[in-house]
């Protein structure tokens, strides 16, 4: 029987990888094989910062987060305990929001906690 080489596939599998490395540096963008390394990295590099990004994130709430409640006169870390010890369930990306688009309601938040401090601190 005769050899196959799949030249239309082939190719076709080739024109993608080069089209993904589009806007690449030298031969990363041109040559096969650098193209099929440098997307393969990307990929890989693309799936690990989707999760890092949810870290990222947590981060900044609790950054907000903190620089609201030490204006407030406490710490975070006494802050958020004091929201347990309440029985408060809202979530750090909450409490940010509240935070920075209406001090007031988180002011609230700050009493409630203040409140249950000096209750704790008292008993």
């Amino acid at each position: 029987m005769a050899r196959v080489k799949a030249g239309p596939a082939s190719r076709a599998r080739r024109k993608k990888t080069i089209k993904r490395a589009k806007g690449y540096r030298g031969f990363r963008s041109r040559a096969y094989r650098k193209a099929t390394e440098a997307v393969t990295n990307a990929l890989v590099d693309a799936f690990k910062h989707r999760r890092k990004r949810k870290g990222d994130m947590r981060s900044l709430w609790v950054t907000r987060i903190n620089a609201a409640v030490r204006a407030e006169g406490i710490s975070y870390g006494v802050f958020i305990n004091a929201l347990k010890k309440a029985g408060v369930a809202v979530n750090r990306k909450a409490l940010a929001a509240i935070a920075v688009e209406e001090p007031a309601a988180f002011k609230k938040f700050v009493e409630l906690a203040k409140l249950h401090l000096s209750g704790a601190a008292a008993a």
